[in-house]
């Protein structure tokens, strides 16, 4: 790489993950189809021959390349080419449970949450009051509303007497309750949906009909059916659940599919805001039409796609084609960018979450080379619209000024500079409403301006002051050659810490579309941190909500510098609330293999990746905890963390707490880890951490992998884990391991070497097996061992009957509690499974050394 000094003027690829032959633990992949396509990279090399023509087509006069942003994909044909189309093989069941999971995750708050509850029924009950506005007298209709509200009220009740209630009479209510809105929700048949009842459009009481039948059938455990009406309420009235019922789940699930059309219309109605007043309500009129239609149309497409996925047996439905609509005639084109990433080594489930579907991929002439792909796009979008995507409905609208460029840079053309109210996102960075005569009497400037040079003490000033971008983005050139020229300088050092300096740095940051300044600006702030640990307060503070971040993640050639970034400003979970980050951060678990240098700091991104998975995972309540992993789950993350048990010692234990949470959210996954985790490695970890203290995730990991559905299942991950360490005596290391493990611990432990004794002779003793009952025996006993001790030993017997759901829940001990008169008349939880059998009481799973400072 060119050193930061020199000027860039090339594009950066992707980096390549290092080429390896699938081992044989890799060789089941765990499909993920959530908001992506999910079909093969294999694709890639069938579009081979086209990539040539695509590459003259590129161009060459742009000025700033920005890479792989969201805006840059607005106006392609379709969301998917015609091979993703193709009907697939069988659905994945992982990835099925997980849909299903998000879907009653989500409709389960109804049942939890009072507040969520009463907003739901507000909602529902708006609409039906528009009955009363309407008309006053009874009607023909009339009954439709009886039924709908007395419905709602029989589930309302059995929510709140869930508890008190006998099964036999909740079951027969919530009958009555189902037959009731039945009734209602068959208003959306083809004859009447697009009528109306009392004023009341058929399409929302069926909508209204549908979200209380997913709750009832929610209270019956019935997830799957639960999920289906969840997902009718989008069929039915798309508009209505996107924008009023259902807003949230719809910006989870189905606007990463749709991304495309928003993209598209903030691009039209930035363009409109130039037209004169009249011209301009007319036409945004039009287009605001336009756009409901077509993500109106996108969401029910949608809604039945993954209606499809929820069909016993179905095969993989054909991703929905949804178009954007031609170019209106007032539309002037744009510059065009081009982006580029890697062909050999992209997860396409990663890339499509996080960039969207609509992509079309084509190899260039380059691509045999050093496997680099060229994204080409067909709406263009410039700078300042690739700004204003990336700050979302958090940030208010800009005002426009013009300003003429100083005589340093020879323009007379001012280029656009955002200037934030102060109400804005950057309410915090007042630096730039500073006038130049009191920055010049700044602290440091003071102590001795003869040692700063005058180009220097310029460049601060026009970063803080300018409204000209263009000049920020010259001066940061300038300030970062004097960094680097004067290493060690108290004095520019005490320059570059100012608080407002800082501050319009990020300025700079989030408004600058140049890689070339964005990486200057992110080794400077990097190297800042690294000796003033108030810069990372700053960073923090002026961005509390990390959109800097987001944005920067999303880049193909600067998302790991920028991990590295985040991870020195060590945020916390409260300030990662986007949907988005999961996706972002396997991505950069993907591709962090190598460290990243910025100027004299030098950290892996996998570190970073790690640290931030650790916060979504575990900094939240426990509802949006599970939730998260979930969606690592569902995104492919599984594969890509038991690759990275497979590594340094380090990242083994990182990669072991991640599975371990996601084990805890989605206990079916127990089968895919079971077939294809490579064995060895999680032996050493265990041996390895046993030496250091520190090995309790992957011993936790190991134990959940033996509560399988099958008998025959837990005794094939046994034989394996024998067979699994170059003909060590894996008993005598658990043996060992036995004897040096913390209490809580040892059951559990136990247990292991029990059922890989009794895998011998059951008739022979042995010193292994006696060792192992005498543990169990004496961790039952209650005068000598605590709540937590016994609590474990109960969990390690309940793994020797063997009899357990796909979850990972013991079928015994549940049959167990019934014939002991416990009846389980209290509803299922959304996020079953919460235990792990083991925990490291001590010591914390460590996240890398700290970076180092040359």
């Amino acid at each position: 790489m060119a050193s930061f000094g020199e000027q860039h003027s090339t594009q950066y690829p992707t980096p390549e993950r290092p080429k390896h032959k699938l081992s044989q633990h890799e060789k089941k992949p765990l499909s993920a189809y959530i908001c992506h396509d999910p079909r093969s990279l294999g694709s890639s090399k069938h579009k081979a021959e086209k990539g040539t023509t695509q590459t003259q087509s590129m161009s060459s006069s742009s000025q700033f390349k920005r890479g792989g942003s969201a805006s840059e994909r607005s106006n392609s044909k379709s969301l998917v080419s015609a091979d993703s189309r193709r009907v697939g093989h069988l659905m994945d069941d992982v990835s099925i449970k997980a849909v299903i999971a998000i879907l009653s995750g989500y409709i389960g708050r109804y049942v939890k949450d009072d507040k969520f509850r009463e907003t739901m029924r507000d909602k529902c009950s708006s609409l039906l009051d528009r009955r009363r506005t309407t008309t006053t007298t009874k009607d023909s209709g009339g009954e439709v509303f009886v039924n709908m509200e007395l419905g709602m009220k029989k589930v309302d009740r059995l929510v709140e007497n869930q508890g008190t209630m006998e099964q036999v009479r909740m079951i027969k209510r919530l009958r009555n309750s189902i037959e009731l809105l039945t009734i209602v929700s068959s208003l959306n048949s083809k004859t009447s949906r697009d009528a109306s009842t009392c004023g009341v459009p058929n399409s929302h009481l069926s909508a209204c009909a549908q979200l209380y039948l997913a709750i009832a059938y929610k209270l019956q455990k019935n997830d799957r059916v639960s999920s289906k009406h969840l997902l009718q309420v989008f069929c039915d009235s798309p508009n209505l659940a996107r924008t009023y019922l259902l807003p949230d789940l719809w910006e989870h699930l189905f606007l990463p599919h749709l991304l495309h059309a928003k993209i598209w219309y903030n691009t039209e109605l930035e363009f409109l805001s130039n037209e004169a007043h009249g011209q301009k309500e007319k036409k945004m009129k039009v287009l605001s039409k336009v756009y409901n239609e077509k993500m109106d149309m996108g969401t029910n497409l949608f809604a039945q796609y993954y209606k499809q996925w929820l069909k016993v047996g179905a095969s993989e439905p054909p991703l929905p084609n949804v178009s954007l609509p031609s170019r209106p005639s007032y539309r002037s084109s744009r510059r065009s960018s081009d982006s580029f990433i890697s062909n050999s080594s992209i997860n396409p489930n990663l890339y499509k979450t996080v960039f969207g579907s609509k992509l079309e991929q084509k190899t260039t002439g380059l691509g045999d080379q050093n496997g680099v792909l060229a994204i080409t796009t067909g709406l263009e979008i410039d700078e300042k619209l690739y700004v204003d995507e990336h700050r979302c409905s958090s940030v208010q609208k800009y005002d426009r000024v013009f300003v003429e460029r100083s005589s340093q840079l020879g323009k007379s053309q001012a280029q656009l500079w955002p200037v934030p109210q102060r109400s804005d996102y950057f309410q915090c960075l007042s630096c730039r409403f500073i006038p130049e005569e009191s920055f010049k009497n700044s602290n440091y400037r003071s102590k001795n301006v003869s040692t700063l040079s005058r180009d220097f003490v310029g460049a601060i000033t026009t970063i803080c002051s300018s409204d000209v971008l263009s000049e920020c983005e010259f001066a940061i050139r300038v300030v970062t050659k004097a960094w680097l020229n004067s290493p060690g300088d108290p004095l520019v050092e005490e320059a570059l810490t100012q608080p407002n300096v800082v501050e319009a740095m990020l300025e700079v940051l989030f408004s600058s579309t140049e890689d070339e300044i964005l990486e200057l600006i992110i080794s400077i702030l990097a190297e800042l941190i690294g000796k003033n640990d108030a810069i990372r307060q700053i960073i923090l503070n002026s961005d509390p909500q990390l959109e800097i971040f987001v944005r920067l993640l999303k880049s193909t050639s600067l998302f790991l510098k920028a991990a590295v970034l985040l991870y020195l400003s060590k945020p916390k979970a409260k300030q990662m609330l986007s949907s988005e980050w999961v996706p972002l951060i396997l991505r950069v678990l993907e591709f962090g293999d190598k460290l990243q240098t910025l100027f004299t700091v030098q950290c892996s991104p996998q570190v970073a990746a790690f640290y931030v998975l650790d916060q979504i995972l575990t900094g939240f309540d426990e509802d949006k905890n599970l939730e998260n992993a979930r969606q690592v789950l569902s995104l492919g993350g599984l594969t890509l963390l038991m690759r990275r048990i497979d590594g340094e010692v380090h990242e083994r234990n990182n990669a072991a707490m991640i599975i371990s949470c996601c084990i805890r959210a989605e206990g079916s996954c127990r089968s895919f880890l079971a077939d294809n985790i490579n064995k060895t490695s999680l032996l050493e970890l265990i041996v390895i951490g046993s030496k250091q203290n520190s090995s309790g995730y992957a011993l936790s990991v190991l134990a959940e992998l033996l509560y399988l559905d099958r008998r025959t299942k837990t005794l094939n991950f046994l034989r394996g884990l024998k067979d699994g360490w170059g003909g060590f005596n894996v008993m005598h290391i658990f043996f060992i391991y036995l004897q040096k493990s913390p209490p809580e611990e040892r059951p559990i432990v136990a247990v292991i070497l029990l059922l890989l004794d009794l895998m011998e002779d059951p008739f022979k003793g042995s010193l292994h097996r006696s060792e192992a009952i005498e543990t169990l025996i004496e961790a039952l006993n209650c005068q000598t061992c605590n709540d937590r001790v016994q609590q474990q030993s109960a969990r390690a017997l309940v793994l020797l009957v063997g009899h357990f759901s796909d979850s990972g829940e013991s079928l015994m001990e549940k049959l167990l509690l019934q014939k002991a008169g416990f009846r389980e008349i209290c509803l299922e939880d959304s996020y079953p499974g919460k235990e792990i059998v083991v925990y490291d009481p001590i010591h914390k799973v460590s996240f890398g050394d700290k970076p180092e400072f040359n």
